[in-house]
């Protein structure tokens, strides 16, 4: 009795079940199934029960089932879909205000705009729900000045069509947007800021367009705040350089989320400093293992990781991620780059299946801090031409080829660009400039719109004239500038002071600080330049008056030092100097190391100064050896006074000049290639004297043009035994 009482409640429930499934399944419910999954983000599931239940018997639908087929396709970006789909709908549809919307949106959320404003124009009912579908799309698609033109063509407009106008001026980030964000939020009543959606769009409009100030006192005025409001005071502070205030907000929210915590290290990220990475340790230390599979906020703390400088725990967390995403690739490659580590940069790219805008733009960064011609070669061929059109990657391409010493790759991009702007000009300029080309530098600058040029355009073009030694045409340039910024000051400063004109460039220090803070570039600008006249009585004069400026900037007062001992060394004032160096080291202060990046046979070698590290050490200081008697027999005479610390019992004069890194780079390259025609090495510090002499002579010598990018500029050593500097850095 038992048994068939259970084996009949079974068969029972069995029924009831199948009931409930074809019941679930039936025409009826179609339309709240799929919109039970669209609300769970199931769009491919809710597409999947439409195919199979609708997808030859459009005529039968009901509202609802279109519109969440429309919604599933423009979440899934499947505009094929939706496309079939409108075509099937039937007439009676025409002036159905809920589908026109839905079909509207599907448009503009595919990046089908002319079809969604097709549709808006040919309908002749539209409802607020119609214009903010259309505002909604403008605003995705980077258009926001349409979606303000709409908006002015509403007559009542309600708190959802008022969030996307704050919106669309948010997008605009300027100050005529700010303008209209003020007009409008001034005439709303009271009871509209107790709409915290709407106040959360006001503060970040606000933000976004620069008025921290009346943002600020919307949320202080606030009785009740959300994250979301939190979130957009957060982003509004890093955007206008204010990243401790953001952290400061983050110390005030009770219970984060991860999007807060994601700002918080965004913020922390901007600072870059020793304090702000112990703050992300420590977030992060406390966060449960479930968030790590947000892989939007894993990247956000990799990325702040590699901005603070500790590259080995955001290599673990990279590592041990089993998904990893584009933004997090992009993240580890512009931390290998900050961190001045492009090669890994490159070896990232390389495992990147399909990269995408910024992948491309980041490696192409990476090649530009190499400065080496075959691998930029290498990597650009494998660039779709889609992107090669695009005006960010052409403006990076031109800046790449100029660091890599080939401007005519570079000019020839500049010259078939269909539309310049601003950077296009200024990279140019900057092309020239550091290949020794400045006439080419000013004429190009002659040629720039006045409304394109900006701070950089005038730094680039004057440092063009400072490395060259074109004195007149720098004042020429600086007089007529109307906004005479630090950079502008400092960039004349270092001019003049190359030229030697020391007392012309004090007097510009003496003019800036008259009406500004003091600026410790324009000191250091200075102290450069005296250096290379080895006039250790100003040097030191300098330096005690950068101590008194600037007591609180220690890092930057150790490298004033470390010049000045350079030229008491160059000037045989060997105890002074060993003072100063004394003092370095008690004080723990490390000296850069000079590294040298040089690619052999398709593949990248660095080289530090005296470095015994390479398997082929021995073939590398034979042919060093090799190369010094050509240069003895030439007639060169090595000059002790590049030489800048005490020689060991083993070295020589002759040895420790040819151990400098760049000399090794070099013979690395005859070992593998006796015959090369063209060399390039990249140095991370400024090319010594000697080494400079030395580098015109192996280029004369072997026949071969040698190119050598230091920390200032590129000088391409020519086999007629001249350099494109004309001596002069």
């Amino acid at each position: 009795m038992i048994l068939n009482k259970l084996l009949n409640h079974r068969l029972t429930s069995l029924i009831v079940f199948k009931k409930r499934s074809l019941i679930i399944k039936s025409d009826f419910d179609l339309g709240n199934q799929m919109k039970l999954l669209n609300n769970k983000k199931e769009f491919t599931k809710a597409l999947e029960l439409f195919d199979k239940y609708k997808k030859n018997n459009t005529q039968s639908l009901s509202t609802l089932t279109i519109t969440q087929a429309l919604k599933a396709c423009a979440q899934t970006g499947d505009l094929q879909r939706g496309s079939t789909i409108h075509q099937f709908l039937s007439s009676r549809f025409e002036k159905n205000s809920a589908i026109v919307t839905s079909l509207i949106h599907f448009y503009m959320h595919c990046g089908d705009v002319p079809s969604g404003q097709l549709l808006f124009d040919k309908s002749t009912k539209k409802t607020l729900f119609t214009y903010g579908a259309m505002m909604k799309g403008y605003i995705k698609n980077n258009m926001p000045n349409k979606a303000i033109d709409l908006f002015n063509q509403i007559e009542n407009p309600d708190e959802v069509i008022l969030i996307l106008f704050f919106n669309a001026c948010a997008q605009l980030e300027t100050y005529e947007a700010l303008n209209l964000v003020k007009n409008v939020s001034s005439k709303l009543q009271k009871s509209s800021y107790s709409d915290l959606n709407l106040l959360t769009s006001l503060i970040d409009a606000l933000m976004k367009c620069g008025d921290v100030i009346h943002a600020q006192s919307l949320f202080d005025n606030s009785t009740k705040k959300t994250l979301f409001m939190y979130g957009a005071m957060m982003k509004g502070y890093i955007k206008n350089n204010m990243p401790n205030k953001a952290i400061d907000l983050f110390n005030q929210t009770e219970n984060p989320d991860e999007v807060i915590i994601s700002l918080l290290f965004d913020a922390c990220a901007e600072l870059k400093t020793s304090k702000a990475l112990n703050l992300v340790k420590n977030v992060s230390s406390k966060l449960p293992k479930s968030s790590y599979s947000n892989l939007y906020l894993l990247t956000s703390l990799i990325d702040a990781l590699m901005k603070c400088g500790d590259v080995k725990y955001a290599q673990s967390l990279f590592d041990k991620s089993t998904k990893k995403i584009l933004p997090m690739f992009g993240a580890m490659m512009k931390g290998f780059i900050i961190n001045n580590m492009p090669t890994k940069a490159i070896d990232l790219f390389n495992q990147i299946k399909e990269p995408n805008l910024v992948i491309y733009l980041i490696t192409i960064n990476a090649l530009s801090q190499i400065g080496i011609l075959s691998m930029c070669e290498l990597i650009v061929e494998k660039i779709p031409n889609c992107f090669l059109m695009n005006n960010h990657i052409q403006n990076a391409l031109i800046d790449m080829w100029g660091k890599s010493g080939c401007v005519d790759q570079a000019k020839k991009i500049f010259e078939n660009m269909s539309q310049l702007d601003e950077t296009s000009y200024t990279v140019m300029i900057n092309s020239y400039g550091l290949n020794g080309m400045s006439i080419e530098a000013i004429e190009l600058f002659h040629k720039v719109p006045s409304h394109l040029i900006q701070e950089s355009t005038y730094v680039c073009v004057l440092n063009a004239c400072s490395h060259s030694g074109l004195v007149q045409q720098a004042r020429s340039l600086f007089n007529n500038i109307q906004m005479k910024t630090e950079k502008i000051y400092t960039v004349m400063i270092d001019c003049l002071s190359r030229a030697f004109r020391f007392e012309e460039a004090q007097q510009l220090i003496d003019q800036f600080e008259c009406d500004h803070l003091p600026g410790w570039s324009m000191h250091m600008a200075l102290l450069s330049g005296v250096r290379n006249k080895n006039n250790s009585h100003l040097s030191q004069q300098i330096v005690d008056r950068m101590k008194k400026l600037f007591p609180q900037m220690i890092d930057s007062l150790n490298s004033a030092s470390i010049l000045l001992a350079n030229v008491y060394r160059s000037t045989g004032q060997i105890d002074k100097a060993s003072d100063i160096r004394i003092q370095l080291q008690q004080s723990g202060v490390r000296r850069t190391v000079s590294v040298s990046t040089t690619a052999v046979n398709g593949q990248l070698f660095q080289f530090r100064a005296h470095d015994q590290s390479h398997p082929q050490a021995k073939k590398i200081y034979a042919e060093i050896e090799k190369i010094s008697a050509e240069l003895l027999e030439h007639g060169h005479q090595y000059d002790a006074s590049w030489i800048t610390r005490p020689l060991d019992l083993d070295e020589t004069i002759e040895s420790t000049l040819c151990g400098h890194s760049e000399r090794l780079a070099i013979a690395w390259n005859f070992v593998e290639n006796p015959h090369a025609s063209l060399i390039q090495v990249t140095n991370n510090l400024r090319v010594c004297g000697d080494c400079h002499r030395a580098t015109k002579l192996i280029a004369s010598i072997r026949q071969c043009e040698i190119i050598v990018r230091d920390a200032n500029r590129i000088h391409h050593f020519y086999t007629n035994g001249q350099c494109s500097c004309q001596d002069y850095f």
